[in-house]
């Protein structure tokens, strides 16, 4: 079966937000570091976070049942069809996440 590796590419924090929003003290997510590797099928990786699972995956869905992100749709967008950049939907804290389609 078909394999994407999910690659944590940056950590942000969205501070006037997070000042402005939030209770206390916020940082970045404290769940991923940036450089941490994950190899996914349709099953969320063990300690991956369940929000940015859900957001993710369907991108990870996408590549599985063959489809890519430089094609018809997405033309000129991503520069190799097997790799999208995405992030989770946390608007104080966002991970940015690179998918990779794996052989």
């Amino acid at each position: 079966m078909a394999k994407c590796k999910i690659t944590v590419e940056k950590l942000m924090l969205n501070e006037d937000l997070a000042k402005e929003y939030c209770q206390g003290e916020v940082g970045v997510c404290e769940v991923f570091h940036e450089g941490q590797e994950f190899i996914a099928g349709l099953e969320k990786p063990e300690g991956f976070c369940d929000w940015a699972w859900h957001d993710l995956l369907p991108y990870v869905a996408s590549f599985l049942a063959g489809g890519n992100f430089a094609g018809e749709i997405f033309d000129g967008w991503m520069k190799d069809d097997k790799t999208m950049i995405a992030c989770c939907t946390d608007g104080i804290r966002p991970v940015v996440f690179k998918i990779e389609k794996l052989a």
